[in-house]
């Protein structure tokens, strides 16, 4: 049995909200009292009940909120409408509404799958006094308990040396098990209470409860059976409170949630078939168990919130896109949704506009300062729309430093093949109508040679210097690589040799490398 004290009004707010649900077909108003000649020629209407218990509340001007509304109810139907509208005669006696001349409305609720009443009356008594509203939950409860003849106290000593039976490692299972029975559980010094209907029910040492913990409970299939019925039923539940009705049912499990009604931050799974609890965050994060959506629901909320993204930041990337919807526990990839093991393509426009993002993205990381070598890059890196790609007139030290770079090697004599020395440095030579250029592509730095004013002529082909012969010296006798004497190895070893490149026929000359070199992309 349950009976619930509902808020207070001025206007008697109640009266509308259950005549609405009359009108609607799944309430009754089985009983009027006290109302004067109301109901006696006509049904009352809703704003005639409502003025006559105002009337009559202004007995008393103090009140400020005379609304007296509560619901009770039973388990299902183990007590029928009258039963249960004599059960609410006796607790509104025993809690002070009871006397001769109280106005009273019940009403008989039938959207539920149990027996459950609305009472409204006032606070008012009918000779003018407020009635005693002090401890009033707690008072109802032990209201509840005398008419039903419960034992509360004999009811949690059972209640807790059955939880004792469960494996728990810390407080928070321990309370967990107790809240999945009704129990509302809290630690002050060293003491655990135990509350129920308002009063405290047992108090137990702090230490006799961590006596029985247990190391944590980690059986991986149960937990994964665990992941696979809470997502199952996540899915076709549209709250949490129907997902704990189901699983409950179902399967004897209990979810109890920590933390803010609208909001709460984690759960508890009390394994009733197993006696044992879990910590919520092993088997599902709390916020992928709220989330109350089918899978194509949530692919279609994802990719909205990427059109989103796209319309707000046109040039927007591939990892800027992740960073956004990572808390929603997807990414994106060569234009492909995936989200909790099962994946989706992105509509074709959106794959397309974030592809080329990230090759927007790729060319501003070089910082082009002029249109040319924007072109050039958009052109390298196929990218169509080059209205889109900013240019950076500022310089970066970074390009300033490999202008120096070049420049000494350029300005140095000894430098027998400037291209090679340019290739050394990570530069590739590119030529684009008449304008010669020098890429770096892991250090994203383009220059402009010819703007520059290099010496192009240094670029080219070298002519190979005669090796100088003392004129006493005899020339080498040709040794037949057949001949006996010839070594086919260098004596120095295997084929890493320091000198391995004699071997196979050395070629360190990038003169004769294409211009046109191939980006592997």
């Amino acid at each position: 049995m349950i009976a619930t004290i509902l808020p207070g009004s001025t206007n008697f707010h109640a009266v509308g909200y259950n005549e609405h649900k009359v009108s609607k077909g799944i309430a009754r108003l089985i009983e009027i009292q006290n109302f004067g000649s109301l109901g006696t020629f006509h049904k009352p209407t809703p704003s005639e009940l409502v003025g006559y218990l105002q009337k009559y509340s202004s007995q008393n001007s103090r009140i400020r909120k005379p609304q007296f509304h509560m619901a009770i109810s039973c388990k299902g139907h183990e007590m029928s409408e009258d039963e249960l509208l004599d059960f609410a005669h006796q607790y509104l006696k025993e809690m002070g509404y009871g006397e001769s001349g109280q106005p009273l409305l019940v009403y008989s609720h039938y959207d539920t799958e149990n027996t459950h009443l609305h009472i409204i009356t006032s606070r008012v008594a009918p000779d003018g006094r407020k009635i005693q509203h002090s401890h009033e939950r707690r008072r109802s409860q032990e209201v509840i308990d005398r008419i039903l003849g419960n034992d509360r106290k004999k009811k949690t000593e059972y209640d807790i040396n059955l939880a004792n039976q469960y494996t728990f490692s810390s407080f928070a299972q321990f309370k967990a098990i107790m809240v999945s029975m009704g129990y509302e559980v809290y630690q002050k010094d060293e003491n655990v209470f135990v509350k129920h209907g308002g009063k405290v029910q047992k108090e137990i040492p702090f230490s006799e409860i961590e006596s029985l913990f247990k190391s944590g409970y980690r059986e991986r299939t149960r937990c994964r059976q665990l992941r696979s019925i809470l997502k199952k039923y996540r899915d076709v539940s549209s709250n949490k409170e129907e997902l704990q009705k189901e699983l409950k049912t179902k399967f004897g499990i209990d979810i109890v949630f920590f933390g803010k009604k609208d909001a709460p931050y984690g759960y508890m799974i009390v394994d009733h078939a197993n006696k044992t609890v879990i910590h919520g965050a092993r088997v599902l994060a709390v916020e992928e168990l709220l989330d109350f959506t089918t899978p194509e629901e949530r692919f279609n909320r994802i990719e909205d919130y990427i059109d989103q993204l796209l319309t707000l930041n046109p040039k927007i990337t591939q990892g800027e896109i992740y960073s956004k919807i990572r808390k929603q526990r997807a990414y994106i990839k060569k234009g492909i949704i995936y989200f909790d093991g099962q994946s989706r393509p992105l509509k074709p426009f959106m794959a397309e506009a974030i592809d080329r993002n990230n090759r927007i993205a790729m060319v501003e990381m070089f910082s082009p300062a002029t249109e040319a070598e924007r072109d050039l890059l958009c052109k390298i890196f196929k990218v169509s729309r080059t209205d889109l790609v900013d240019i950076s007139p500022e310089r970066t030290h970074y390009y300033t430093d490999a202008v120096n770079r070049l420049r000494e090697i350029f300005n140095d004599e000894t430098v027998s093949s400037v291209r090679s020395q340019l290739h050394e440095e990570g530069f590739t030579i590119r030529n684009e109508e008449d304008v010669t250029y020098a890429i770096n592509f892991k250090k994203h730095i383009i220059i402009n040679l010819t703007e520059e004013r290099f010496n192009l002529e240094r670029l080219r082909k070298q002519p190979v210097k005669p090796i100088e012969r003392n004129r006493h010296q005899q020339p080498a006798k040709p040794v037949s690589r057949f001949s006996g004497n010839a070594r086919l190895r260098d004596a120095g070893g295997g084929s890493h040799s320091e000198k391995r490149e004699w071997e196979v026929g050395r070629k360190d000359n990038y003169d004769d490398v294409d211009d046109e070199h191939s980006i592997r992309r």
